[in-house]
């Protein structure tokens, strides 16, 4: 149960983000007003820790859904909270930047290599949308010199 309950939230999650990135570019008063519903996926996040304990899996399991909701909680106190907008001068927030990239790029190495483990089709679901993911995000950038 738990691998499924795990892949779903994958997939929930990288669609969220794609969501996000191409919305970004042209309707960011969109995502500024329902972004912080991305947040709540730290609630199902939770409850894969404790699906972890109750049917005895894989302690990476739980590590990967830790690292998941740290980059949640770090969404949230830069958006929310201190409202940094690290997002439009990344070299004058460089001391929040690395740590933001870091969480990110681990949460999505969790969502790609454990349910790579579990099925081959789920790994390639989870890498392509990985990839779409992060075109959508370049794509969502403006383009420097502009």
């Amino acid at each position: 149960m738990l691998e499924i309950y795990f892949f779903v939230l994958g997939l929930v999650n990288s669609v969220f983000l794609t969501i996000i990135f191409l919305l970004r570019k042209n309707k960011l008063h969109i995502v500024k007003k329902i972004g912080w519903t991305y947040l709540l996926l730290a609630i199902p996040a939770l409850g894969g820790i404790f699906l972890v304990i109750q049917e005895n899996k894989s302690l990476r399991y739980a590590l990967f859904l830790t690292i998941f909701i740290a980059f949640l909680f770090f969404e949230w106190l830069l958006d929310y909270y201190l409202k940094i907008n690290f997002r439009e001068n990344m070299k004058k927030h460089l001391k929040w930047v690395v740590p933001y990239l870091v969480l990110y790029y681990m949460m999505n190495y969790g969502f790609i290599v454990m349910p790579w483990k579990t099925s081959i089709v789920w790994g390639i679901v989870m890498i392509s949308l990985f990839a779409i993911q992060i075109i959508a995000n370049i794509n969502s950038h403006p383009k420097i010199g502009k």
